[in-house]
């Protein structure tokens, strides 16, 4: 089954609303973003859901934050994963306590030799460690976010190698076919169920629904 994560949620409705249309991640971020959430803000939420049975598993999104404090907002708002959106390394994941989600940030033109090179990289350096890889779109003004799509053949040959979650660009109308054409083990979404700037409960579950059905498909 294909993964869903639905990021940047800050509201308790529509992150029960996610959970109980079969989303499998729930993605705060706490990194700076309009996004942005306080752990202060971010702890009713993950109360909020620990009532759903499967309960989906919640992800704290950080850009280049010190380890320790990483740690500490992560057992503070009990967190189940750390995603790490910033120039962060492999070494850096060995100081992360939760499971890893390590962000590759996808540049026009680039190879996915490359690509490969760095995930065989960190399976070296993280050999005992559970995480997984998220390709996401590079951007020189944001580290995540951008709902721009990357070319979705680098995508499909990484996925080919690696279990990878996809973002980027992705939206209801869109992300039927990059099960189909990519299989990925996951995919990621924020912007792409909104309007106007917050979550949108409709498209959210359109966009869980669109994954379902290209599953089956």
């Amino acid at each position: 089954m294909v993964q869903v994560k639905i990021c940047g949620l800050s509201e308790i409705e529509p992150a029960l609303a996610a959970g109980e249309a079969g989303a499998n991640f729930l993605g705060l971020i706490f990194a700076p973003s309009r996004r942005q959430v306080s752990p202060e803000k971010a702890l009713p939420v993950v109360e909020a859901i620990q009532s759903l049975s499967p309960r989906p598993a919640v992800v704290g999104v950080f850009v280049n934050t010190a380890a320790s404090e990483v740690n500490r907002i992560a057992d503070q708002c009990r967190l189940d994963r750390v995603q790490l959106s910033g120039d962060e390394s492999w070494q850096y994941c060995q100081e992360i306590e939760r499971p890893v989600i390590q962000v590759i940030h996808v540049a026009q033109g680039q190879k996915t030799e490359d690509i490969i090179i760095d995930i065989e990289k960190g399976y070296r350096v993280l050999s005992t460690k559970e995480f997984i890889c998220l390709l996401d779109t590079h951007s020189t003004a944001v580290y995540g976010g951008t709902g721009q799509v990357f070319n979705w053949q680098l995508a499909k040959e990484v996925s080919a190698k690696f279990p990878v979650m996809v973002s980027g660009g992705l939206t209801p109308a869109n992300v039927g076919q990059l099960v189909e054409e990519v299989r990925p083990w996951g995919v990621d979404v924020s912007s792409g169920v909104e309007t106007e700037g917050k979550k949108d409960i409709s498209k959210i579950r359109d966009f869980i629904g669109a994954v379902r059905e290209a599953e089956r498909s």
